[in-house]
């Protein structure tokens, strides 16, 4: 599955907020949003972000603006970015704008690291549609501008299916049993890197778990509830049976080549994730369509609220001095139809879905034709319907970013076979409320 960059839906964040107050008291600043650095040219404006794409973007946006210019630097990837970011934080000299996901702004608002921007994003609500527009908010006020939709799908390679004369997996029941007819064959239906827990998260999700909720005014924690089990069922059959590939996206290039090569032969993805195929392949063009994402047993359709990616957004820092030209330039690279069309695109951009209120506009621009070949029109129908199935109840904690790095070192334990899915959400139920508690924070649990 391997959702190494993810793009999610940040749900309840309004919510959330409840329990964030003593947390949130410090932030929003006194930044005037005005340029600070004296000069009579035009304003510059610090920019981190990881997706191809974006250079095109700023350069664009550079062009048609005289007063205003972006000034970009591209970050390795997600993780990379937040390591970065905490580091600029810690030293007074964050960038004005940074590319991020939902589940990271409620741990940076706690943090006092994302300026507060409503009044200058508030009224353009209605250019977003509903789900990605709460993925930059926590307790009502927004610290960024989201530029992504994340709509969930499988994709599969055709040529080993009708092969081996195994239909797309219509439940993950279905996925396992074609994983043990493939392992004869020796293809692996899934790969697990052992840095990437996301995957325990989005099943999890789907199946209706929530890690994170709130509970008057306190959190409440459960890694143990029904939907998380019901999930941890499924991934713990997958590594019982070795039916999933171990590559780490350490080396990007030799996941890809693995999918190229008919190493693997399914993904759980986004839109976003088929550019790095695209982009890598060499012999697989055209063999490749698109499913529904497996449902459990018996029950309707619904996906994870996105791949990490949930959306991203575009953060303003606190330590942004020029806060309405920092909002302004995020409205324009999430609004622009050029800007939008060229993120959307696979081989321009990251095949990004956009925010917007007719994101599903976007489709045959946010998928590939050439990896798809004859089954590109009909993935565009699976990729629409797939964006009426997502889930909106997720709740990202305050603690996110600690949380999940404690979960990556007990992955990579589980991926491994040195411990159960169940070993590994028994430690995060203990050390989730324990990392709370540490915070000050009000928990149940």
């Amino acid at each position: 599955m391997n959702f190494t960059i993810p793009r999610r839906r940040f749900a309840s964040a309004a919510v959330a907020g409840i329990a964030l107050t003593g947390l949130l008291s410090a932030c929003g600043g006194s930044g005037s949003g005005e340029d600070s650095s004296g000069s009579s040219g035009p304003v510059t404006l610090d920019f981190w972000g990881w997706a191809n794409g974006q250079e095109a973007v700023v350069k664009a946006f550079n062009a048609s603006h005289k007063d205003v210019q972006l000034k970009y630097t591209k970050v390795t990837d997600q993780l990379t970015m937040q390591k970065q970011l905490t580091n600029a934080v810690k030293a007074g000299n964050a960038p004005c704008l940074v590319q991020n996901t939902g589940e990271y702004v409620t741990s940076w608002v706690s943090q006092g690291a994302l300026a507060d921007i409503t009044e200058y994003v508030e009224g353009e609500k209605d250019k977003f549609n509903p789900g990605s527009w709460t993925t930059a908010q926590v307790q009502g006020k927004f610290y960024g501008v989201p530029t992504s939709s994340s709509p969930n799908f499988t994709i599969y390679r055709t040529d080993l299916f009708e092969k081996y004369g195994i239909e797309p997996p219509a439940t993950w029941d279905d996925f396992i049993a074609a994983g043990k007819e493939l392992k004869k064959q020796n293809v692996k239906i899934t790969n697990y890197a052992g840095e990437d827990p996301s995957t325990l998260e989005v099943l999890a999700m789907q199946a209706g778990a929530h890690w994170y909720s709130i509970d008057g005014d306190a959190w409440k924690v459960d890694f143990q509830d029904e939907g998380t089990l019901k999930a941890a069922k499924v991934i713990q059959e997958v590594i019982d049976n070795d039916l999933n590939s171990k590559l780490s996206f350490a080396d990007y290039a030799a996941v890809q080549r693995n999918y190229d090569n008919g190493g693997t032969a399914t993904r759980q993805i986004s839109t976003w994730q088929m550019a790095g195929m695209v982009q890598n392949f060499t012999k697989s063009f055209g063999d490749w369509a698109l499913s529904p994402w497996p449902t459990f047993k018996g029950e309707a359709a619904k996906t994870p609220a996105g791949t990490n990616l949930t959306g991203s957004v575009t953060l303003v820092t606190e330590d942004c001095k020029s806060r309405q030209q920092a909002a302004e330039a995020a409205l324009w690279m999430s609004t622009d139809t050029t800007a939008v069309k060229t993120m959307a695109s696979p081989e321009t951009g990251n095949g990004v879905m956009p925010a917007l209120a007719d994101s599903d506009t976007y489709i045959p621009e946010a998928i590939s034709e050439k990896l798809l070949g004859k089954n590109y029109e009909p993935a565009q129908t699976v990729v629409k319907d797939s964006l009426g199935t997502v889930t909106t109840d997720w709740t990202f904690g305050p603690n996110w970013t600690a949380m999940f790095t404690e979960m990556q070192a007990g992955w990579a334990k589980v991926v491994s076979k040195e411990q159960k899915v169940t070993d590994l959400l028994a430690h995060m139920q203990e050390w989730t409320v324990n990392d709370l508690k540490s915070r000050g924070i009000s928990v149940k649990g």
